[in-house]
């Protein structure tokens, strides 16, 4: 107590009085505070970056981000199609066609020579990966892909990606396929969706086992596939690189304390006693954003 009084206190004793002063910092040294602060901020992002991996949702876009090369080789190994041509692909891409339905964003979002569709996530957690999502984001890039008075035959073939940090169905299996089949007939129904489940667990001497290996290392020297270390090394270590994974980092940060803003809102509103003036003063949310939470909450 009396060390922080030393040095945040000037004392002296006027007429048997102590004499309190207020300690100001120098312009100067709030600076170099501010230096320290922001160079303290910048080692720990480094230090996050380090421990990225492809399996990480925020470090697989980036590196799919302008590589079809990459995003090619990937949806071979997983689809079993060693022909396949990429033609496009969007990372963070929004899928908002009809007005008033939840929207999503697509991890990477690619189109083959064939004009068919591939939407690839990362799905950490089992709940993330539950099967209605999965029929969601097929859903979605069903409406994003036909036009007013197209004929229904115009729709074409989806792929709904999904790699999973674990085994979600538990079988030991690298990929599960989802397909529709005619239970009565036993035959399958030909509608062009269709469904994957990839096994981040899984590893082998298979492609697919190397690939998940691949997405599971922090060190591009320990991966296998040269054009996932390649790009994994810019992103870790050319100042370029790092300065754009930097950026998303604090994207990241800034969207983790939304994210914790809205959970105490949420907690509020369940409370059932507070004002909505009071919930936007605690938690920084807006007005409008508390008013729709308390929409999804009283639904």
């Amino acid at each position: 107590m009396l060390l922080l009084w030393l040095l945040f206190l000037k004392c002296g004793v006027t007429c048997g009085k102590i004499r309190i002063e207020r300690f100001e910092f120098t312009d100067d040294r709030k600076r170099g505070m501010a230096l320290t602060l922001e160079e303290q901020k910048r080692q720990e992002d480094l230090q996050r970056l380090r421990g990225l991996r492809p399996i990480d949702d925020d470090f697989m876009r980036c590196l799919f981000k302008d590589n079809i090369p990459l995003v090619e080789l990937v949806l071979r190994i997983i689809t079993g199609k060693p022909d396949l041509i990429i033609t496009n692909c969007q990372t963070q891409k929004d899928m908002k066609r009809l007005g008033g339905a939840r929207s999503i964003c697509l991890d990477a979002y690619g189109t083959d020579t064939a004009g068919k569709k591939y939407d690839m996530e990362i799905q950490r957690e089992d709940k993330g990966a539950d099967p209605h999502r999965a029929r969601y984001h097929s859903s979605v890039m069903d409406v994003e892909n036909l036009d007013a008075r197209q004929d229904f035959s115009k729709l074409p073939d989806t792929y709904t990606i999904f790699i999973t940090e674990k085994d979600f169905f538990g079988k030991g299996e690298p990929v599960y396929f989802i397909e529709r089949i005619n239970i009565t007939t036993g035959e399958p129904f030909a509608d062009g969706e269709h469904i994957l489940y990839v096994n981040g667990e899984y590893r082998g001497a298979s492609d697919i086992g190397k690939l998940m290996h691949d997405f599971n290392c922090t060190d591009a020297d320990d991966m296998n596939f040269e054009l996932m270390a390649e790009r994994t090394r810019y992103l870790k270590e050319n100042p370029k690189g790092v300065n754009e994974m930097c950026k998303v980092i604090e994207d990241m940060r800034t969207q983790e304390r939304k994210e914790t803003m809205t959970e105490i809102a949420l907690r509020m509103l369940r409370a059932g006693r507070y004002a909505l003036e009071e919930i936007v003063n605690i938690s920084g949310l807006s007005l409008d954003e508390v008013k729709n939470l308390q929409i999804g909450h009283n639904a």
